[in-house]
């Protein structure tokens, strides 16, 4: 019963705000855990229209309760985009607890500080992700959003978020876009193989190897997944910096709808 009145009460607070003038905080809640998070959307009747919506997970450094650090990256991107007209949609921006993570992986770190990450396929999902995923619900049933354009990506622990998201709402998402992720190829068997995936990495990063990725594109291309690969040569980790540069991010992402 309070998960079902907060959801309500969620959704009821997410309509009347000031629409395309600023980021808006709010808070999603199961029972006492909490997912903060930034939304902002178009100025536009959602009486006439329906709106996409795209929701974008941070990575481990933005982590927090602040609701205001998983801005950092591509915040600006997504308010630029939405102030200026230039795509029309709702975005999200959840953020992760300090001592949680979206996906469900261990991180090692070895002695020469290298890292590597081994992705549990079979297993129930983090606290963080169990909020994500109530959020996801609520937020996909608010009477202005296109059930049919729903996008999400992330970055780093974001993008191993993004596909792991794939693997538990498959028939949820028009598109992903994960960046310097990465996750168990196992999962790829759960996706809706109409999905759209765009893929970016680093060549030379030295935190999550491209190698993360490399296998989870090669297993969706298996499967028969329209899959696009952008790999940059000179670039490490920042791969996000590259992505949000790319000149048909935006205009790809909101052309996508699901069949």
């Amino acid at each position: 019963m309070i998960k079902w009145l907060i959801t309500v009460l969620l959704s009821i607070s997410l309509i009347p705000f000031s629409l395309g003038q600023s980021w808006q905080a709010a808070y999603y809640m199961i029972d006492n855990d909490s997912l903060p998070y930034q939304s902002i959307r178009s100025d536009i009747e959602p009486e006439n229209n329906k709106l996409p919506l795209l929701i974008f997970l941070h990575g481990s450094g933005e982590r927090g309760n602040d609701n205001q650090l998983q801005l950092t990256h591509g915040g600006a991107l997504f308010f630029d985009a939405i102030l200026n007209k230039k795509i029309e949609g709702m975005i999200v921006f959840p953020q992760c607890p300090k001592d949680d993570y979206w996906a469900r992986v261990e991180r090692i770190v070895h002695e020469n500080d290298s890292l590597s990450f081994t992705f549990f396929p079979d297993s129930t999902p983090t606290p963080a992700m169990n909020l994500l995923l109530g959020l996801l619900d609520s937020l996909s049933q608010l009477p202005f959003v296109d059930q049919s354009r729903i996008y999400i990506g992330g970055l780093s622990m974001g993008g191993m978020g993004t596909f792991e998201s794939l693997s538990r709402r498959p028939k949820m998402f028009a598109a992903a876009f994960p960046i310097c992720g990465g996750g168990n190829p196992e999962i790829v068997e759960l996706f809706d193989p109409k999905i759209k995936p765009w893929v970016f990495h680093g060549a030379a990063d030295k935190i999550v190897s491209p190698a993360y990725s490399e296998r989870m594109v090669n297993k969706m291309r298996n499967k028969g997944m329209q899959v696009k690969y952008t790999v940059y040569p000179e670039t490490g980790h920042n791969a996000w910096d590259n992505a949000f540069a790319e000149p048909d991010l935006l205009r790809w992402i909101f052309s996508q709808t699901k069949n």
